[in-house]
């Protein structure tokens, strides 16, 4: 325990560390808002679950197939003005979102303006990613950097819920998702004000470029797709959870129990980042996938709220242990001219992934119900676990620092 702790200590010691924690963290806060926050409010707006996560849906897709192009952009020509284009019209598409909803617009109105909203959607999440693979160059370090990282979206994903479904209990869904919109704005703002973009630099290395960039690299192809089912698992729970709260008529109960998973991630990922662990990195993925697939198919079966927690809990314990040792495979193998752009591809796997998941949740909760759908997420994660077993052993692959 004492040589764990001191593993952290020395790690947020280093240069920079610190204060790129904390701003990674703050102005990663919408993350565990938006989703959870724009479901209810469309739920309560347009009557059901099936048309609600649709709409989410749309909108996770179209971020998970415009994030590649801005990562291109990235590698390219630097982050500075892009984010400046998506602190401008993503905080205005929510804002269409939260009109047409409010106003009763057609349902392809909602969708038009969610669909824009991802196209638009500011890339902090994965450009902090790219800055802990500039920031460190060696392995066990960018272990422990996408393990904290992994934690800390987590954290996001405990507090963002959390407060939402006490804005939910006490002034309503149209309140929390305003308040949701509100912390898009004043994340783009902590990021682009904060030194975190001296870590990135346009690419100066003169290599051959390919049309589809890093998806020439066939084992980022098998890690991309064990992604998507893996985080399409993700979204049966964004939606299973404030289903099950909805059908206890306790609708904030979706939020606390998307809270207690979320703690158990960060749990599990801090555990997972101080171990020292011998198997390959491609093993720890398969392994924290063949895992979680326990608790998914327990959600399934527990008669009581009690025990619906505590499998929230332990599913959730092996979310950040997948999501980080993930992490470290796409930075692994990754070429360092398309360092942002495999990130952002690994954003795209995990957007439609979780686009898919919220869409097909709300079909198999308003179709076949609740405890069905759980099952369903542990079957593909286990499959997921499966495809991870066959990503080929992998050296790491040397990078320029930031300052090259």
């Amino acid at each position: 325990m004492k040589h764990f702790a001191r593993k952290y200590v020395e790690f947020v010691r280093q240069p920079d560390v610190g204060p790129l924690l904390l701003v990674a963290l703050f102005s990663r806060m919408p993350i565990g808002m938006m989703g959870f926050s724009m479901l209810m409010f469309l739920r309560a707006a347009l009557g059901d679950f099936a048309r609600a996560g649709s709409a989410v849906g749309v909108c996770f897709v179209v971020m998970a197939i415009g994030a590649p192009v801005q990562g291109r952009i990235v590698d390219r020509l630097g982050p500075q003005k892009l984010l400046y284009v998506t602190a401008t019209v993503q905080p205005l598409a929510l804002g269409g979102v939260l009109a047409a909803g409010h106003y009763h617009w057609p349902f392809y109105v909602v969708v038009a303006f969610a669909a824009l909203a991802g196209a638009f959607a500011s890339p902090i999440t994965t450009l902090t990613r790219t800055l802990w693979r500039n920031l460190f160059e060696r392995e066990d370090d960018r272990r422990t950097a996408f393990s904290v990282d992994a934690v800390m979206i987590e954290l996001n994903f405990m507090a963002g819920p959390a407060i939402m479904a006490f804005v939910l209990a006490n002034s309503g869904p149209t309140a929390a998702f305003a308040i949701a919109i509100g912390a898009v704005i004043a994340a783009s703002v902590i990021f682009i004000s904060s030194r975190a973009l001296r870590f990135f630099r346009r690419s100066t290395h003169d290599v051959e470029r390919h049309l589809l960039g890093p998806l020439t690299e066939p084992r980022l192809l098998i890690v991309f797709a064990a992604t998507f089912g893996l985080t399409l698992c993700f979204g049966l729970l964004e939606v299973g959870y404030p289903a099950y709260g909805t059908a206890l008529a306790a609708p904030a109960l979706g939020g606390v129990l998307l809270a207690v998973n979320s703690t158990g991630s960060a749990i599990g990922g801090a555990i997972y980042g101080g171990l020292h662990l011998h198997a390959r990195i491609e093993r720890q993925f398969a392994a924290a996938m063949a895992l979680m697939s326990v608790p998914l198919f327990l959600h399934a079966i527990v008669p009581t709220t009690f025990l619906f927690s505590v499998v929230a809990f332990l599913a959730g314990a092996l979310i950040a242990p997948s999501i980080a040792s993930q992490s470290v495979l796409v930075s692994r193998l990754a070429p360092p001219h398309y360092a942002t752009e495999a990130f952002t591809w690994s954003s795209t796997a995990i957007l439609v992934g979780l686009g898919s998941g919220v869409a097909l949740g709300g079909t198999l909760v308003e179709t076949v119900g609740l405890r069905p759908a759980f099952a369903v997420g542990g079957v593909v994660v286990a499959c997921m676990a499966l495809v991870a077993l066959l990503i080929p052993a992998s050296r790491a692959v040397a990078s320029p620092s930031a300052a090259d």
